[in-house]
């Protein structure tokens, strides 16, 4: 996508009529598209986004409301929503409508869709929405007038775009179905491979575009026709001599980080470290693999900094990974061990690079942007890896103020779970480039589609762009008069150098084999490509595929009942010798197991298939294929709307009633919770008691499994007798149960002090129920008073009834205590939400002992917190 590259400061009046502005060749890829689908392939800049707009104008007396009828413009990113969003509102009077997945759109009902329908002429959308909304039935092919897709060349595979048109457009088409929506594409390069090695390859892949959007390809004579109104950047090969690390150096290096990731060491909690310490910590299989795959990213990351940047760039990168604040340890949804684990291994291999460069040499990259002395520049350098991105900014954030002004900021995606930058940021650092701001973006091929920066005067691919289509791209970036377009190549690299010299010449090549076969017809789509099994819902159109099984059963699985230690998802086990897959759904789901045979790889798709289909079946999954549950949720809200009556009782169930507040003895009924722990862990589950006033209509039941983190507990409830506590006792067991739901469950540690010393709990002293530690004495199951009067710790009664021991003193900011009274204390950290529990004590350091920093400085442990606190 690009702006409309022209100014554009005449009133206009909005019709069906071209805009008067309209440029030669825009007004003939219009007459095209108007009569047949159309995909135009005109460079970056071109003002491809302005005959879109012209088509809507043309095609607006057909989709104005009240008309059902609907005009759909696709972009590949949601940044691109608004931008196209505000051109069509600029030069049309359509009402247009913006949607992206950040606006919760998954949940939306048919009803919500068509509120949106009846309002909107144009709706503006990613194109994952449209196809979601197409395979739930909000949205019909045929009630769609015009759709508009940009970047078009991302048609195939199984991206989105490729999928509307074999999923719908294309079944219908076949069908003999005349009311499909006119198709105009928009693409700077109509292939986005590696090219081809004669003219016939580049037809082949042009043509197999054309195939699947339906759709011929229109573009200019020459180069030099666009050239009257583009500016076009200039290319320029840089050649630079690698210089290699000494084979010694680098095998050493490589050696050290595998050894690290694998390797036993000494330990003093688990004996292992890194990947081999997971065995021993006994995570969930889940969050094990999570762990192994992230410490692969990051050894994959620095062995490649090793290959491609050098010693001194690998060691930023490790710097960068083990540091604290570091965007790249966002880990989401690791376990607290395996983050642990990801932050050692980054901070080890950080020592074990920084180890081998010399003390006082410094090693640096050299490199001369250009041979002009540019005042206000405004460039973008693209590669291929985020790593790269982060350690070159980092590196021209430390050399450039040296010798200018310029400041550098990186940009780059966040699909390969090493980074979390967020699309808020992005859209900052972009908004300060073109506001001169940052003169430097490092970026990987996020930004190769859709900036808008007229003012880019420098583009450097430091990585070679790996297809056709990402070198057009990148090179339509520099968008200034007398722009320069450089390409770093290794000197000696001769195959690289001869594929960017085809990539410089493709443009021409795929316009004349476009021209020559554009009075070629379309031909019908492969059986292959749109034979794949499905699934219809004849009531609403509903449509679902093997492929899109998968994603459907992952969603259904997440509306299920969660919670913050437990996020219900689907697990399959394939029998590869058998052909079996079992694909096993959450206890909460009413469907637990499904089992298929079949061919090995589709068995997930296979076993997804049927059990969406056994859900809708059931009612699991309504007509539109959606969970049942978002049905509910959406009834729940409407009735949240109501306005609130003060007046309405409030109901608790009378066993968990305070009967009589002001008995000095209070009675309760005990029933004994049983915990089996179904997995291996170094602390062991104890058993829970459950007091209540009123006696429960039953002797003993199996609750069946209960789903935690690390695996499943089996729960078993039973009545073991009555027991009679003090006015004191149960508000020591109310401080107790406050305290751990405050601070293990609710993560709130801030004014528990508050709580826990109103002794009479205010108005939570009517609802009277209490779940308490159990332990055995003998065979038989008694409260653990000792882990709840716990809660009475306080420094002022700390040596009241302390016996004489000899684990030693610790001084604390309150005053001496000692050491075996703190142990298995809780501590939580309201900063950042974490409860811990004091295990040992390591008593060869105190406050004034040395920590060693992750880049090598050193500094005392208070001298550290202080800058913490600060």
């Amino acid at each position: 996508m690009e702006p409309l590259g022209m100014e554009m400061n005449i009133s206009q009046q909005h019709s069906s009529d071209p805009l008067p502005f309209a440029r030669s060749y825009q007004l003939e890829a219009l007459e095209k598209a108007i009569k047949q689908n159309t995909i135009a392939y005109l460079e970056t800049g071109s003002g491809k986004t302005l005959i879109a707009i012209m088509l809507l104008r043309r095609y607006a007396y057909l989709i104005r409301k009240p008309s059902p009828f609907n005009a759909v413009f696709l972009v590949p990113q949601v940044v691109l929503v608004e931008q196209q969003a505000d051109a069509v509102e600029m030069h049309t009077d359509l009402n247009v409508g913006k949607y992206w997945g950040d606006m919760e759109v998954d949940f939306w009902d048919d009803a919500k869709w068509k509120q949106e329908i009846d309002k909107y002429e144009v709706l503006v959308m990613t194109p994952q929405i449209l196809l979601n909304g197409l395979r739930h039935g909000f949205f019909k092919i045929n009630m769609i007038k015009v759709l508009i897709i940009d970047e078009c060349h991302h048609a195939r595979g199984k991206h989105p775009y490729a999928s509307i048109m074999t999923e719908f457009y294309h079944r219908q088409l076949e069908a003999g179905v005349s009311d499909l929506p006119r198709i105009f594409g928009m693409t700077a390069s109509p292939i986005n491979t590696k090219g081809a090695n004669s003219a016939d390859g580049y037809w082949q892949k042009i043509h197999e575009l054309e195939t699947i959007m339906n759709s011929k390809v229109y573009t200019c004579v020459s180069e030099s026709v666009l050239a009257q109104f583009v500016p076009f950047s200039t290319p320029k090969f840089k050649f630079y001599q690698d210089m290699e690390i000494p084979y010694v150096l680098y095998a050493r290096l490589v050696q050290e980080l595998n050894v690290l990731k694998v390797k036993e060491t000494d330990n003093r909690c688990t004996g292992f470290q890194h990947e081999c310490s997971l065995d021993n910590l006994d995570l969930e299989a889940s969050a094990a693999e999570s762990t192994r795959r992230k410490i692969s990213k990051i050894h994959s990351a620095l062995i490649h900094c090793l290959d491609e940047l050098g010693v001194l760039l690998a060691l930023k990168a490790a710097e960068y990974l083990s540091c604290y604040e570091s965007e790249f340890l966002m880990w989401g949804k690791l376990d607290v061990f395996g983050e642990k684990i990801v932050r050692s291994y980054s901070v080890d291999a950080f020592h074990a690079i920084g180890s081998c460069i010399p003390s006082g040499t410094c090693i640096f990259l050299l490199w001369r942007v250009s041979n002009m002395v540019l005042k206000d520049i405004r460039c973008i350098i693209f590669v291929e890896r985020i790593i790269t991105a982060v350690v070159l900014q980092s590196l021209f954030s430390e050399l450039l103020p040296k010798y200018g002004n310029w400041k550098t900021k990186y940009i780059a995606g966040n699909n390969s779970g090493l980074q979390n930058q967020t699309r808020k940021k992005q859209n900052e650092i972009v908004e300060e480039f073109r506001k001169g701001i940052v003169n430097i973006i490092v970026a990987t091929s996020i930004l190769e589609e859709g900036l808008d920066v007229q003012a880019c005067n420098l583009i450097i691919r430091f990585d070679p762009s790996p297809t056709v289509c990402s070198f057009i791209q990148s090179r339509g970036r520099a968008r200034m008069q007398n722009s320069d377009y450089l390409l770093m190549v290794k000197s000696g690299d001769f195959s690289t150098h001869s594929r960017l010299k085809n990539y410089l010449t493709s443009g021409d090549v795929m316009r004349k084999e476009s021209l020559c076969h554009a009075s070629d017809p379309c031909s019908p789509l492969s059986n292959d490509l749109c034979d794949e099994e499905f699934y219809h819902v004849a009531s609403t159109g509903a449509f679902m595929t093997l492929s899109s099984s998968v994603g459907l059963i992952y969603f259904y699985c997440s509306r299920l009942p969660a919670d913050g230690y437990f996020k219900p998802t689907p697990r399959c086990i394939i029998d590869k010798q058998m052909g079996i897959c079992t694909l096993h759904l959450p206890k909460s789901s009413p469907i637990q197991t499904v089992c298929v045979k079949g061919n090995f790889k589709s068995l997930k798709q296979k076993a997804c298939f049927e059990a969406c289909k056994q859900l809708h079946q059931i009612g699991a999954l309504t007509d539109n294929l959606v969970p049942d549950i978002v049905v509910e949720e959406k009834d729940a809200e409407e009735i949240g709307k109501e306005s609130y009556n003060d007046d309405q009782p409030i109901f608790f169930p009378p066993e968990l009633v305070n009967q009589d507040a002001q008995e000095s003895m209070t009675e309760y009924y005990c029933y004994l919770m049983e915990l089996k722990q179904n997995f291996g862990y170094e602390f062991p589950v104890h058993n829970i008691i459950l007091l209540v006033r009123s006696q429960l209509e039953m002797e003993a039941i199996s609750v069946g499994e209960l789903e935690v983190d690390r695996g499943t507990l089996t729960v078993n409830l039973k009545y073991i007798g009555l027991i009679c506590l003090s006015s004191d006792q149960v508000i020591l067991c109310r401080r107790f149960q406050i305290a751990l739901f405050r601070v293990l469950m609710d993560h709130k540690a801030e004014k528990l002090t508050e709580l826990l010393s109103d002794l009479t709990l205010g108005n939570n002293s009517e609802i009277d129920y209490l779940l308490l530690p159990s332990n055995y004495m003998g065979q038989n199951p008694v409260i653990d008073w000792l882990s709840i009067s716990s809660i009475l710790f306080s420094y002022e009664k700390v040596w009241k009834n302390h016996v004489n021991c000899n684990a030693g003193m610790i001084q604390t900011k309150s005053g001496l205590v000692c050491t075996c009274m703190i142990k298995n204390s809780l501590v939580s950290t309201p900063h950042n939400g974490h409860t811990y529990i004091i295990d040992g004590l390591l008593n060869n350091i105190n406050a004034n002992s040395l920590l060693t920093l992750s880049d090598g400085g050193v500094m005392t442990y208070k001298e550290y917190y202080e800058q913490r606190i600060l």
